[in-house]
């Protein structure tokens, strides 16, 4: 059964199998590297073939599939690469959980502070073994190719302070500001006023520490609240890496919310996962271990909600790739400093940690993930009438933020 239900599913590459009793078989058309894996219980092949996106990492985190040959990551890519291939039961089953998907979901304020906490309140010192050391949690921006983690991590927030066109003293509010890194960026390199928005305590607690250290508390100031309590009027909004964690049934809120928030010659710009394909379930292991109450959209989701806001759309891009390669470097990162994680929390931790790097890796490699970045306004003339004021403005940035920088501001 468990060769038939695999044989069915992998098309190309090669895999070896070896099963609880000790047999052995090979799957694929026998292209690239040979790539092996061991169920060390009968029980747990059974319920593989059952629900395989949920039971794979679930049987790996605990122990009861190991990875013979290779990487778990070179198995999650096989699968990936192989994603179309799935039996018909399989899409039939994904096809029910889009549907179920269509209920209504909570993601009141109460949820949504479980939710973060799940993921982003766990020991700070795990993500400083495999983050850059400005601690960004979000896709990076490769500029070019061998440009290290920091470097990466470093363009995409110039990338996105010039789509915001920043002046010295205009008033940004940045929701969902993690660990700090862009606010202060924005404080610092651009002159801006900064108010920072988190439900996390362990990134709250980071970011404030960060904005005196650097002396910067009194233009940048971070705070836990929701964003649907604020009460203010900003000239620019930035959101990176947080729409994710809204859920489908809070577009309009969210949207509406940035609306009432931005002046009327403001612009704010939206960086969040989306994906190129049609609309679709979040993968149920993820969902489980990872980033419970977590959805990535596809763009026909986004855009009824920001046009029943009232707001413009003034730009869209797509970047393609620069993920996964910003999870491969996490991933290596990850794995360097691996007993020290294990240090922090256990090895069935790792496992899922490595697993879960792995598979998001996959996901943006081969099943089309990519992330938005979407420019908002409230005016037709609140941005430059071409796109050529953003290579200039990052070029006058990179001048101020470069490792050697001439300190001034923006502008000046």
């Amino acid at each position: 059964m468990l060769r038939s239900f695999l044989s069915a599913f992998i098309r190309q590459g090669r895999i070896e199998v070896e099963t609880a009793n000790g047999e052995t078989f090979e799957v694929g058309d026998s292209s690239g590297d040979l790539i092996g894996i061991r169920f060390n219980d009968v029980r747990g092949q059974f319920k593989f073939m059952l629900t395989p996106e949920l039971a794979f990492g679930e049987l790996f985190m605990d122990g009861r599939v190991d990875v013979t040959k290779g990487t778990i990551y070179d198995v999650l890519a096989l699968a990936a690469r192989n994603y179309d291939h799935q039996p018909r039961w399989m899409h039939f089953l994904q096809r029910l959980r889009a549907k179920w998907l269509r209920r209504p979901t909570r993601n009141d304020a109460r949820r949504s502070l479980r939710n973060v906490a799940h993921h982003y309140d766990l020991d700070s010192r795990l993500y400083g073994l495999f983050l850059d050391s400005d601690r960004q949690y979000s896709c990076a921006y490769c500029e070019h190719p061998g440009d290290d983690l920091d470097q990466a991590q470093l363009a995409k927030k110039r990338h996105i302070a010039a789509k915001l066109l920043i002046e010295p003293g205009q008033s940004v509010l940045d929701i969902g500001s993690g660990w700090g890194g862009l606010g202060l960026y924005l404080a610092r390199i651009c002159g801006a006023d900064v108010t920072g928005i988190t439900l996390s305590k362990e990134q709250l607690a980071i970011a404030q520490g960060r904005a005196k250290d650097a002396g910067l508390a009194e233009r940048v100031r971070f705070q836990r609240q929701d964003y649907r309590d604020l009460d203010a009027h900003f000239d620019r909004i930035v959101s990176v890496g947080m729409f994710e964690h809204v859920g489908r049934d809070y577009y309009d809120a969210y949207f509406a919310g940035i609306a009432r928030l931005l002046d009327a010659k403001g612009v704010a710009l939206v960086h969040t996962i989306g994906r190129s394909t049609e609309p679709f379930a979040t993968n149920p292991w993820i969902e489980k271990y990872i980033f419970p109450g977590g959805y990535l959209p596809a763009l026909s989701e986004i855009m009824p909600a920001i046009e029943r806001s009232g707001l413009i759309v003034t730009d869209v891009e797509i970047l393609r790739l620069h993920y996964a390669e910003t999870l491969r470097a996490w991933r290596e990162r990850f794995q360097a400093r691996r007993d020290e994680a294990k240090a922090l929390y256990d090895e069935r931790f790792c496992r899922m940690w490595e697993f879960y790097l792995a598979g998001s890796e996959a996901t943006f490699r081969y099943e089309g993930q990519v992330v938005f970045q979407i420019q908002l306004a409230k005016a037709l003339d609140s941005v430059p009438l071409t796109r050529d004021y953003i290579d200039a403005a990052e070029t006058s940035l990179k001048e101020i933020d470069s490792p050697t920088p001439q300190w001034r501001m923006a502008g000046e």
